[in-house]
């Protein structure tokens, strides 16, 4: 399986509300997760209770997409621009755009640094 035949899975799952496993198969345990402008996350633990506080923030969730997505499969790089349409608890409806840089070492994301406003 490719890089983006792999970054497309992980999306594919959570479509059908499987972040969470998603998570657990396709990162490695030291995991560096960036929102740019915040500071990293590191570690599989500290990322995993961080997803978990996100899915517990969706009241409603209307759909998802991916527009575009791109790979360097020689230097382990995924490149994906996704959008997702969500209600927030206490926030409200939003549609996010976003893009994400993934990092791939052997079958797992070793660093992941998401572009969104």
């Amino acid at each position: 399986m490719t890089y983006k035949q792999k970054a497309q899975d992980i999306y594919d799952m959570m479509g059908k509300g499987q972040l969470l496993e998603a998570f657990e198969k396709y990162y490695a345990e030291d995991v560096v997760m960036e929102e740019v402008g915040e500071e990293p996350r590191v570690g599989k633990d500290i990322n995993r209770e961080y997803e978990k506080k996100f899915l517990a923030s969706i009241e409603d969730f209307h759909g998802m997409g991916i527009p575009a997505i791109a790979s360097d499969e020689e230097n382990g790089v995924v490149m994906i621009e996704n959008w997702m349409d969500a209600t927030l608890i206490g926030i409200g409806r939003i549609k996010m755009d976003q893009v994400c840089v993934q990092y791939w070492k052997g079958d797992y994301i070793v660093k992941e640094r998401f572009f969104h406003k």
